[in-house]
């Protein structure tokens, strides 16, 4: 069983996460209260976790390595496809303004409000719907967070999305086991796309999901 402090360590070590502020919410955030009681002593295993709804947390470098790519600020408006168990959104708080985290699965999403209600969050509200339309109510967002595979990032959140906002979404046909994890910025003559690599993540569900 790895510690909390071990992780930290190991990002710092192999320079994989760089952001103090965010090292510093990982070490605020704990990860025990975002899981299932079964995996307690597995809390801090850099692996992924079963959750409910046939569905995943993902392991802690993962969770790190997106949220640094996103680039956070304080004053920024989240867009979270995939509430998970809250997790993401609960480090996520500690570095922005407000998060809005849509999850299609309706046990998920009570699990998610519940978790994050037990850790003391305030600024994420967890929406229950199909995450894959985005969530037209607060747009335009800053920042966005997808975490489940989607075959291409959708329009319809492209269209919430600010001039020069990020959006972060593992892309890819889920049937290889891995998808390219895209980072695109919103220009305004497009998308300007980079890929940090190959992921393994659950498929999207919803109208443009798998």
């Amino acid at each position: 069983m790895n510690s909390k402090q071990q992780l930290i360590d190991y990002w710092q070590k192999d320079k994989i996460i760089t952001d103090k502020n965010l090292l510093k919410a990982f070490a605020i955030v704990d990860r025990e209260k975002f899981i299932l009681p079964e995996y307690l002593e597995e809390a801090y295993d850099d692996n992924p976790l079963p959750i409910l709804g046939g569905q995943t947390i993902s392991q802690p470098t993962t969770v790190m390595m997106m949220i640094q790519a996103l680039e956070l600020k304080k004053k920024d408006k989240i867009l979270e496809i995939g509430a998970g168990s809250g997790y993401n959104a609960a480090i996520m708080s500690k570095l922005c303004k407000k998060i809005y985290s849509v999850e299609i699965v309706e046990e998920l999403a009570d699990f998610a409000r519940k978790n994050l209600k037990n850790a003391g969050i305030k600024n994420v509200e967890v929406i229950s719907g199909d995450g894959s339309l985005g969530y037209e109510k607060f747009a335009p967002y800053d920042k966005c967070m997808i975490t489940a595979a989607c075959p291409e990032i959708p329009e319809t959140i492209i269209a919430q999305m600010k001039i020069n906002g990020i959006i972060l979404a593992p892309v890819g046909v889920t049937g290889a086991g891995y998808q390219e994890l895209i980072k695109a910025k919103k220009t305004r003559k497009g998308l300007e796309s980079e890929s940090l690599g190959e992921f393994s993540f659950v498929p999207m569900k919803g109208k443009y999901g798998f």
